[in-house]
């Protein structure tokens, strides 16, 4: 496997078709959005593709620089049925015939998908220390991530966006973006209407739900905010989530004395991104949704507990983190002692937060 070396590398005129391979959480997809434009940028009259984790394609659909989005996928059923599934997906993207493979992260499988692209250039992100055989067998070259040499606060863009500036990508617009399709768009309009919530003038999406419930807020403190959202705003809250949330949801919102419409797992990621764009403000902990909100151009509010919001919250002056004004925080543990609840969250009122929701409100 070669090193690239940025300052005397140039992309070979004959790169015409690239594939760029994010097997990460969904957060990860859309921070590799200015990527994207990036490596659009080097081949503006060539084929890029994406390779994302099963389900998370359609965010990436109605991308105007990208012609094609793969979605690695795991099929069910016998072995048989399994395996047959993955050799066909494998020769489907064999078939593509990519000039260049350029995998975004250190996943073994990302390794393997790059390999089985079978393209002359496949490029993963060189490691100090290394990398073991048989992962430096499945990429031709490696590449030395090379920031802009300037420090700050400009979330996982710049994390992925290194990667690609050695072979010549880059771009000064580093602001994640999605796009939301007309279709998505008007299946949006259909859930609200079902819900009698399309004559709402403006509303909030909140959520105040993770995988991980260590960097969950208290739902008491989150009846607290939608109340007082409701009560002295006379603003309704939408609560959003995956399906197997909902029943929280429908927990929070007994408790309130508010509108409130509970939209946990009623829409696709592509219908998320639809509804988050019509919100006036989005309130929710350290998930996937502040991302994909900010990259629709919505305002965001996230609260931050454990994890660190400095490599990871949205960027510019519409989105602000609320974080326990505690000396551990971030921790970047798992709970304290173990226990997997944060102490500096659970210790957090909403006396800290409803002033900053005002404030992004801009309310007299």
């Amino acid at each position: 496997m070669k090193i690239i070396d940025p300052s005397t590398y140039k992309l070979p005129v004959h790169v015409r078709k690239i594939l760029l391979i994010q097997l990460g959480d969904i957060g990860d997809v859309v921070w590799t959005t200015p990527t994207i434009r990036a490596a659009r940028s080097a081949i503006p009259d060539g084929t890029l593709s994406i390779l994302v984790r099963e389900g998370f394609g359609s965010l990436l659909e109605a991308d105007p620089s990208v012609d094609r989005v793969f979605e690695a996928k795991h099929y069910s059923g016998n072995l048989f049925r399994q395996m047959a599934g993955h050799f066909a997906f494998l020769r489907k993207i064999r078939a593509q015939h990519f000039d260049l493979a350029v995998d975004l992260r250190l996943g073994d499988r990302g390794a393997f998908m790059s390999l089985v692209t079978g393209a002359p250039i496949r490029v993963t992100m060189h490691h100090p220390e290394g990398l073991p055989f048989w992962r430096t067998f499945c990429f031709t070259h490696g590449v030395v991530p090379v920031g802009d040499g300037v420090i700050k606060h400009r979330g996982a863009t710049e994390q992925i966006l290194r990667i690609v500036r050695p072979l010549g990508m880059d771009t000064q617009d580093i602001s994640p973006r999605l796009w939301v399709s007309d279709a998505v768009k008007r299946r949006v309009g259909e859930i609200l209407s079902r819900e009698k919530a399309d004559g709402q003038k403006q509303w909030i999406t909140i959520n105040p739900f993770s995988r991980w419930p260590y960097k969950e807020w208290g739902e008491s403190k989150w009846v607290e905010v939608i109340n007082w959202l409701w009560k002295d705003l006379g603003i309704p809250s939408v609560i959003i989530g995956a399906a197997e949330e909902r029943q929280r949801a429908e927990a929070i919102i007994g408790q309130c004395e508010a509108r409130v419409i509970n939209l946990a797992g009623q829409t696709t990621l592509a219908e998320l991104a639809g509804l988050l764009s019509l919100s006036r403000l989005h309130i929710g902990v350290d998930s996937a949704a502040p991302h994909i909100a900010a990259a629709t151009g919505v305002p965001t509010i996230t609260i931050y507990g454990p994890s660190s919001w400095f490599d990871w919250a949205p960027v510019g002056k519409d989105h602000r983190v609320i974080l326990p004004a505690m000396d551990c925080v971030p921790c970047h543990q798992k709970g304290c002692d173990g226990s997997g609840h944060s102490r500096c969250l659970d210790e957090l009122s909403s006396e800290h937060v409803i002033p900053v929701i005002h404030e992004a409100l801009d309310i007299p």
